[in-house]
């Protein structure tokens, strides 16, 4: 049934009363009756997403990311069309109308038009984030798709108890901007007119995409994600507490490390899922200006990054790695000498070590009920025999030789490892990197 058939709908006007001397009295029933063709043909415009539309090879959206957005779609759908066929009855009474009809009449379409850009945000945002599936970017995407589900495996696969298997799996994208970012599955963004994201989603930025290397940010994100599926959120803050309280340490430095939990967390699960390529990924994102490295705020999220290298490293000495941390740290002391440290609040700076062993046996050495009673560190383990395969990894990779079964995250330690030797050049190692992870 087309717009003009629809019953609900003023029938169209005669041509002859279209005419410009007819007079704005004859006008009103066009006006009533395009406004209503306008906003019914716009809500069928916005139709479902099919299977195959962004593909079918690996790079596309699974069936379960398009059922999940259709869900979104739908359900906006539905809340427009209660604002559509009020509009559609007030236009077909619009010419016998009163005053006051009239004004219903235009606060309605205001608010038909409003719910249509409700709805088209939605569809717009996964229009133009499933759309990248089927460019020159897809492999690339497709590739970190892989490696943000090694990251979920290694987690579930390595509870103590068996727990549902979230889906749908996370989704990478590419965005302008310095950073990555993650939407966490379930929460309500302004992007989807406050609808709830149904799946996590991790924003990778071009320059990251071009530089493999640097791509420690996506063990970051997905933690973010694992965090808040696993349901610890809400508990760590008061883990930390606990931690610090059992030390002896300041109420006042606790309330600092639990408001940087949620990114604390991520670095930590990041270096426990990459190893020490996370740490090296991190001073190369955090290494900035002593200024701007040491600059304390009292209301930031992340932890001051002249802190936040030190609490990785201390963790890398923690479970195995001290010759890596050290090497890191001799590092960043030269670039971020005592004197830099000065900006730093002295009582933030007090017991500093005596905290961060507080803050990693409270997210990574202590049982949790949401790890199956397991700790985290032992939920995830890189160990030595890891850093091995990385370096045999590293070497496939200059040449482009499959890399077997290693697992997807793995690989982006190994091409740091083959950078920092140099025998092979960058635009290689980032062609090798992507057929890797395309061979899977």
């Amino acid at each position: 049934m087309t717009p003009a058939d629809r019953p609900d709908l003023a029938a169209p006007p005669r041509q002859s009363s279209l005419a410009a001397s007819a007079g704005p009295a004859t006008a009103l029933p066009y006006f009533a009756w395009r406004t209503a063709v306008n906003a019914r043909r716009y809500l069928g415009g916005l139709r479902s997403f099919r299977e195959g539309e962004f593909g079918r090879g690996p790079s596309a959206p699974n069936p379960s990311h398009l059922r999940a957005v259709n869900t979104l779609i739908e359900g906006a759908r539905e809340r427009q069309e209660v604002e559509e066929r009020a509009l559609a009855a007030a236009a077909r009474d619009l010419a016998s109308a009163d005053d006051s009809g009239r004004a219903t009449f235009l606060m309605l379409k205001e608010r038909s038009e409003s719910r249509a850009r409700d709805t088209e945000q939605i569809w717009d945002f996964y229009l133009n984030l499933f759309s990248q599936r089927t460019g020159p970017f897809a492999p690339w995407l497709g590739g970190l798709d892989r490696v943000a589900l090694d990251c979920y495996q290694a987690v579930y696969l390595g509870l103590g108890k068996a727990r549902s298997i979230p889906t749908p799996a996370p989704l990478t994208y590419m965005e302008a901007g310095f950073g990555p970012a993650t939407f966490r599955r379930g929460v309500r963004l302004s992007k989807l007119g406050r609808a709830a994201n149904p799946f996590p989603l991790v924003k990778v930025p071009y320059h990251r995409l071009l530089n493999p290397w640097s791509l420690g940010a996506v063990p970051h994100e997905v933690a973010h994600n694992l965090q808040s599926d696993l349901g610890l959120w809400e508990l760590m803050p008061s883990r930390i507490g606990a931690a610090f309280a059992s030390r002896g340490l300041s109420d006042r430095n606790a309330e600092v490390w639990q408001r940087w939990h949620k990114e604390t967390y991520a670095d930590l699960a990041g270096t426990l899922l990459i190893g020490p390529a996370y740490a090296g990924s991190l001073m190369d994102v955090v290494g900035r200006s002593r200024e701007a490295t040491a600059a304390w705020n009292d209301e930031a999220v992340h932890p001051t990054p002249i802190i936040r290298v030190p609490l990785n490293l201390r963790l890398l000495e923690r479970i195995g790695f001290a010759g890596d941390a050290a090497a890191f740290r001799q590092a960043w002391d030269v670039l971020y000498p005592k004197s830099v440290w000065a900006e730093v609040p002295a009582w933030v700076r007090h017991k500093l070590t005596e905290q961060i062993d507080a803050v990693l046996d409270a997210i990574c050495f202590e049982p949790f009920d949401e790890y199956g009673g397991k700790a985290l560190a032992d939920v995830i383990r890189f160990e030595p025999k890891h850093a091995e395969l990385v370096r045999e990894a590293a070497n496939r990779l200059e040449t482009g030789t499959d890399t077997g079964v290693l697992p997807e995250r793995f690989l982006i330690a190994a091409a740091r490892q083959a950078l920092a030797w140099a025998r092979t050049s960058p635009a290689t190692l980032h062609r090798n990197f992507y057929d890797a992870l395309g061979r899977r």
